[in-house]
């Protein structure tokens, strides 16, 4: 993801050149980063006391009774923990056009939406104008931490393919959006000041534009138009990156064209657009030649690099299962370094990759304690990963008790976050479920691992999306003899027949001379099987409550059709990710409809009884 604007500034301009700036900007932010994580639960239990003190008339602190107080023991007593649900009534109000203080006494100043790739309406958190300060505040430590790793990266560009969706309004009045779309079209993005690790190839004009394929083929264009200047590349998530190679696979030769000629497409017909690429498109035969010779060849393996040979790393997420794509990437990239630099969500900013460089399943964040309050509910087992698909459950007394503070979480236990924001969500359920993987001084570091309303579930089993991506990937395995591979996939719990099964939908990519036996698919069920956990097991075995695990195998192409049916529904291409376990019934109808061939597991996986005892005292 790429980075805002310094704000760590005070005093930079008396240091004489460019240089001096950035090397005081960098210490600025890593003494930042020390000052907080030291003194991390002194820093929490302000933010808690700021957020609490200023907001004391809010109606919310009111009706549950905190009467002013900002200490954390009457926050904690007197304040519910929540989920969305919860909350529900009190969005309505605003969004309906209630300006009375009811979450905070700032103005709410837009509402920032979820990202809708999942069943359900897509939910709407309230955030206010300073909250876009706070976000700039975590973009800024990212490249000063990154300065560590790789320098240099103030000689060159960053190739960031970035994109915005398009508003909605309220009945109220206030602008619903994602929260990168909030971020590009606001000025700390749009008029942020020279900085040379903001230097981008795609300028602001075709990021901002609406229309997807002509800002994706303007960024593109851009982008190998200075490809000697590329020093990084990215985008938000592994997939949308991986998209935009796609893309470019299926128009390389239209760009060489308007290379070689020095004019863009009469596609791209948004005037600003053509406007900011032709001060940047000059006739170039040359380049156009080199990259037509690249493209043109049979393997795409280390495209990244043969084009933009000057490029250090791979800027995206692959945590969680965003994982999937981490070979696809090594193969366009030669194996070049997968770096996450940043965590993030709707409801807030949390922290930020100290170890940049790092593989990929050993990434961990540090949760800035400025960011806001924090506080952890553990999951032990199978607790807290087993709520219900769409909304957790609410806590009770003794589960309430439990919640720990930054500070006090254990190194190796799972927790699910619960943040309050100054934007007004108090002790709210984020729903993500993470691991404590170490400390950077007081704060600690965690590992993501799964949304935990990601699950499929026919019974009393619930399969988590981490175990599910484990289960897929082993059995994925037993593709590579054939020379396929598993491009993409999602699930779905069919409960249309008793029992109910598991459908696992795969798009792969095959040689077409290749014929895969059907026992091969039907062994990658069984292995699907075996790799789950003991419950499903014994819903299989003993209690005969789960049929069955299905492949439906689909056509190439299937997913982008998946995911551009999410964007018609108001997805952000910027937080697009593909479902790992579908309900809504017209993306089930999609999936289904392009199946060609179907497979069942042939046989029960194993199971020892002796759980059966525990499930029977339930």
């Amino acid at each position: 993801m790429p980075e805002a604007p310094k704000i760590l500034t005070e005093h930079a301009d008396c240091i004489d050149g460019v240089g001096g700036i950035i090397v005081e900007n960098n210490n600025k932010a890593l003494k930042f980063i020390e000052d907080v994580t030291r003194d991390a639960d002194e820093v929490q239990n302000r933010v808690l006391s700021e957020i609490l003190s200023r907001s004391a008339n809010a109606e919310y602190l009111q009706r549950n009774g905190l009467n002013g107080c900002t200490d954390r023991e009457t926050f904690k007593k007197v304040i519910p923990v929540i989920s969305y649900e919860d909350l529900k009534p009190d969005i309505e109000r605003i969004a309906n056009g209630d300006t009375s203080p009811i979450l905070c006494s700032q103005p709410i100043s837009e509402f920032l939406t979820s990202s809708g790739t999942s069943a359900g309406e897509r939910k709407l958190m309230p955030t206010i104008e300073e909250e876009l300060d706070r976000r700039s505040l975590l973009y800024s430590l990212l490249m000063p931490v990154m300065n560590q790793f790789v320098p240099g990266l103030d000689k060159g560009k960053g190739m960031y393919f970035l994109f915005i969706k398009s508003e909605a309004k309220t009945p109220g009045g206030l602008v619903a959006r994602p929260v990168l779309t909030s971020y590009y079209k606001s000025s700390h993005f749009k008029d942020r000041p020279y900085d040379p690790y903001t230097n981008y190839t795609s300028p602001n004009e075709t990021i901002l534009c609406l229309n997807s394929y002509q800002s994706m083929y303007a960024q593109l264009l851009c982008g190998l138009c200075q490809n000697k200047e590329v020093l990084r590349v990215g985008a938000v998530f592994a997939s949308g990156f991986i998209r935009a190679i796609q893309f470019l696979e299926k128009h390389w030769s239209l760009l060489c064209r308007d290379i070689r000629s020095g004019n863009i497409h009469s596609k791209i017909t948004d005037a600003s657009v053509r406007e900011a690429v032709l001060k940047i498109l000059k006739p170039n035969s040359k380049l156009a030649d080199f990259i037509e010779a690249e493209c043109s060849k049979g393997s795409w393996k280390g495209i990244i690099t043969r084009l933009w040979p000057n490029t250090k790393y791979i800027d995206v997420i692959v945590t969680g299962t965003m994982s999937q794509y981490i070979p696809t990437l090594d193969y366009y990239s030669n194996g070049l370094p997968l770096v996450c630099t940043m965590y993030a969500s709707s409801e807030c900013y949390f922290g930020i990759n100290l170890n940049p460089l790092c593989k990929p399943s050993e990434v961990s964040y540090t949760l800035i304690p400025t960011m806001a309050y924090f506080e952890f509910l553990p999951v032990n087992g199978q607790k807290g990963l087993t709520g219900s698909n769409s909304e957790p459950a609410s806590l009770n007394d003794k589960e309430k008790q439990e919640l720990v503070d930054l500070v006090s979480v254990k190194l190796g236990q799972d927790y699910e976050l619960v943040v309050t924001t100054y934007a007004g969500l108090y002790r709210y359920r984020v729903g993500d479920i993470l691991r404590v993987a170490g400390f950077k001084n007081n704060a600690p570091q965690f590992n993501f691992i799964c949304r935990k309303n990601v699950v499929l579930s026919i019974d009393s089993d619930k399969t988590d999306e981490v175990e599910l991506h484990n289960a897929v990937k082993n059995a994925a395995n037993q593709l590579l003899p054939f020379d396929a591979s598993l491009i993409e996939y999602t699930s779905y719990a069919d409960t249309s027949a008793i029992p109910g099964h598991y459908v696992l939908y795969w798009e792969i990519s095959v040689n077409d001379a290749t014929l895969i036996p059907a026992s091969v698919f039907e062994d990658c069920c069984f292995t699907v099987e075996e790799s789950l956990n003991s419950v499903y097991r014994q819903g299989r075995v003993w209690d005969k409550s789960i049929g069955p695990l299905e492949i439906k195998i689909v056509e190439n192409g299937t997913f982008d059709k998946l995911m551009d049916f999410a964007l018609s529904q108001g997805a952000s291409i910027n937080q697009y990710k593909t479902p790992r376990c579908v309900k809504y019934v017209p993306i089930i109808e999609l999936l289904n409809s392009r199946v060609i061939s179907s497979y069942f597991s042939p046989k029960c996986p194993r199971w020892t009884p002796g759980h059966k005892q525990w499930c029977s005292q339930n």
